[in-house]
């Protein structure tokens, strides 16, 4: 079936089955790679985008369910100037960097809708993995935004 999508602002027609969750459509059809793949439970975080500017796990989303315009990793800036992104290169955050883009969403996210978070919201909000354990630098990054 054909689904009509709109993605980092541009439109998009995909022939899938209505179950493919929507990570694998950007991935495999659209070639956004950067929406990364952990857990296929939505538990992780690494797929991580934006659905009408709101953080949404991808990886078990079926894309018959998007409605709404998605932002990727890579529609979030073209040149890595969004203050997220810049505060994760200051803090030198990632360290093998493979959840890192959905960490960003998630927090950009939250930015977005609350541009001075607490620390209980961004707990409460931010449950998004990270195996290598950089959880301290995101702390500093986000703590850093805060300050702005």
């Amino acid at each position: 079936m054909a689904y009509d999508l709109v993605i980092n602002g541009k439109n998009h027609t995909v022939e899938v089955e209505g179950e493919m969750p929507l990570l694998w459509v950007l991935r495999d059809e659209l070639g956004l790679t950067g929406t990364k793949y952990g857990c296929g439970i939505a538990a992780c975080g690494a797929c991580t985008v934006h659905i009408d500017g709101r953080a949404a796990r991808s990886c078990n989303l079926p894309v018959a369910a998007v409605t709404k315009p998605v932002t990727t990793i890579e529609g979030l800036s073209n040149d890595s100037s969004h203050p997220v992104q810049q505060a994760w290169v200051k803090k030198q955050v990632p360290q093998c960097g493979y959840c890192q883009p959905g960490m960003i969403m998630a927090v950009s996210a939250l930015f977005a809708k609350t541009p001075n978070p607490k620390e209980d919201e961004l707990k409460q909000t931010i449950s998004n993995v990270c195996r290598c354990g950089t959880y301290d630098r995101v702390r500093e990054a986000v703590a850093s935004l805060v300050e702005v």
